[in-house]
Formats: C-alpha cells, structure tokens, sequence
C-alpha cells in the first residue's frame, strides 16, 4: 500500500496539516520541534496503533486538544483506493477503513508501515517487550489465524493471573480450563513464530551482511517462553504454587525473546551503540523484504533522523536499496541529508506545526 494523501488534526504540534504524497522518496525537513517526526508518527500510528516513541498514549494529543485524527487516502497493489482513519475522542479509540467502524486489528491488518528511529536500537539492546513486538507484527501480517489466536490466549493468561492475584489456593478445576486454553494456543502461536523467524533469517543474514559485513555470519537465537518438550498446561499446572506467590503467569509465549548473534559478536555487549543500530536497521529492512515477498508490496518505510542515526556510507546503501524496490520512503532531518540530495525526491519544510512542499 502507498499513501497518496494524509491529514493530521490534534497531533503533538500538528493542528490540522494534510500532505499530499506520490511514489518514492519524501523527505521532511526543518527545526528540531517542528512536528517533522510527528508526521512518522501518524503514518505509524495507522499500521500499529500505537506510537513508536516511549510514552503514554495521552502524550500524542495536542495540548488542549479534545481530540486526535490521522486519515490517509492510500492506494494498494491492485490499483483500489482504500481511505484510512484512526481517531481519539477522550480515551476512547476509533477506527475507521472506507467508511466503516472496524476493529483495530482490521485497520492495522490493511497497511504495513515500518519505522528506522533513533529508538530503534532497543530492539537489540532493550526489553524482551520490543523484540515480541517485532516478531508479532511480521506474523500478523502473514498469519491470517495468529490474532485470533493470541487474543484466546490473551483472554486465557488474563483469567488465570486474575485468580493468581488473590492469593487464594483454589480448587484445581478452576486453573484447568484456563491452563489447557493457555497450552493449545500457546502451541499454535509458537509454531507461528518459529516458522516466521525460519523465513526471516536468510533475508536478515543478508541484509546484515551489507551493513555489518565485519561482524561476520549471523545466528538468530530463539526462546518461546517454556521450556522446550513440554506442553505448556503442565508446565503451569506443576508451577502453579510459584505463579500463586509471584501473582502472575511466569511462563508462556509472553515470556518468549529472541536475540542475535554475530560470529564476531557472539553476545550483545560485544556490540557498539552503532552497531546497535545498524543490527536494528537490518532486521527492520529484513522484515519489509519478508513482508514484500509474502504480501507482494513493500511497506512504507520511515526513517526518522536519518542523518544524525546513519553515517553517510551506510544512508546511502539503505537509500539505493529502498529506491532499488520502488519502496514509498519518508525520511525527517533538520536538512536534506546528502545521501539523498541527488536523488529524485520531494521535499517538505516543516516549521511550527505547518508542512510546506517545496521540491517535486
């Protein structure tokens, strides 16, 4: 899917902007606090539902603003126009796919966005958190059964620590039938995400071998929560009594991780902060080229700050790879990065919540 058109109302800085976008490249530029990364930010927004900055929701409303609404007119492999929208009134979330009231899982399921920000790092060096994230937006976009799969398990795991929480030694036949729900999708969704990753790992190898050809081959490290062999409802029903005095489920595809392993780097510490980011950035591209060949479109694809996160070598071999597949990019930078400079490009300055074109 390509955004031909977004509109921004109650965003951060953004008051109510509309960008008209085209096919390739965007580059959005002007002071630091100008609303450049805001605009990421809802495009992002429409494919996760959430923001890729750390934060509370109630951070991305405009001060003093009752509401928020991004809406983006996008068109997709087929040529159909399709007319997105994702809105905030109070604390209540709505959103919205040509027209109709969907679930959010319906709007997120219909555009695939991937962001390159100066927080991206954590996906190696962070919490478990960010890299099951990774991991389960790749297999939701592949996975028609995951969603449904991880919401019985979601609804499961919130029962059974709702009992755990009182403290109380219940009758056994009230942690069962959670216990059995948790062990049958707990399987399916591990088998989902081991066949992801299984697909993922070429496609990163490669991609990790262009930007951190010094580190050497890659591994990819993967933990689904549990321990390997063992059907997840025994497992829980054996650690019942420790799970009853932590007051949470311990073990489970909640718990799962994964991690990467350069033969020259076999752990993560042996990593600089720039190569951080660069691991990070592989395994994002990795991804959009796993999600094009699946879905036979690449995401969008943003990179925010794209100068001061990349040395100039490494921007312009990410930027002559995205403009080699046709992706739609939007890149932010206090100016345009030389990388880009002779590449055809559209250009916006961006100033006190206002977005102006000014090169096409």
């Amino acid at each position: 899917m390509r955004f031909e058109r977004l509109r921004i109302q109650g965003l951060r800085c953004l008051t109510d902007v509309s960008v008209e976008l085209g096919e390739g490249i965007h580059v959005f530029v002007g002071p630091n606090g100008a609303g450049k990364t805001s605009v990421l930010e809802a495009v992002y927004l429409l494919s996760h539902g959430r923001s890729f900055r750390s934060g509370a929701r109630e951070a991305l409303l405009q001060r003093g603003s009752p509401s928020l609404t991004v809406f983006a007119e996008a068109i997709d492999m087929d040529g159909n126009r399709r007319r997105l929208g994702l809105g905030r009134e109070g604390s209540r979330w709505e959103a919205r796919l040509d027209g109709t009231n969907v679930p959010l899982g319906v709007l997120v399921q219909a555009c695939a966005v991937v962001c390159f920000e100066p927080g991206s790092h954590a996906l190696i060096a962070g919490a478990a958190e960010e890299r099951r994230r990774f991991l389960d937006w790749g297999v939701f976009h592949v996975e028609h059964g995951f969603l449904g799969t991880w919401r019985r398990y979601q609804r499961a795991l919130k029962q059974r620590n709702a009992l755990l929480r009182t403290g109380a030694a219940f009758p056994e036949e009230l942690y069962t039938p959670w216990e059995r729900e948790l062990g049958e999708t707990a399987a399916a969704i591990d088998t989902y995400r081991k066949g992801y990753l299984d697909g993922l790992l070429p496609v990163l190898a490669a991609s990790a071998g262009s930007l951190l050809p010094e580190l050497g081959p890659i591994a990819l490290r993967y933990r689904r929560g549990w321990s390997d062999g063992s059907d997840l409802a025994d497992v829980l029903a054996e650690q019942r009594g420790r799970d009853l005095a932590r007051g949470h489920t311990t073990a489970g595809p909640h718990r799962a991780d994964w991690t990467l392993a350069f033969e020259q780097a076999p752990l993560r510490e042996h990593l600089s902060r720039g190569q951080e980011k660069l691991a990070a950035l592989s395994c994002l591209l990795a991804q959009a080229e796993l999600h094009a060949g699946c879905r036979g479109e690449w995401p969008v694809v943003c990179l925010d700050d794209l100068a001061s996160e990349l040395d100039l070598a490494h921007q312009a071999a990410v930027v002559a790879r995205l403009a080699t597949v046709g992706a739609q990019v939007l890149v932010t930078g206090t100016e345009c990065p030389l990388s880009l400079q002779a590449r055809p490009h559209r250009l916006f300055h961006v100033e006190q919540g206002q977005i102006r074109p000014l090169l096409y």
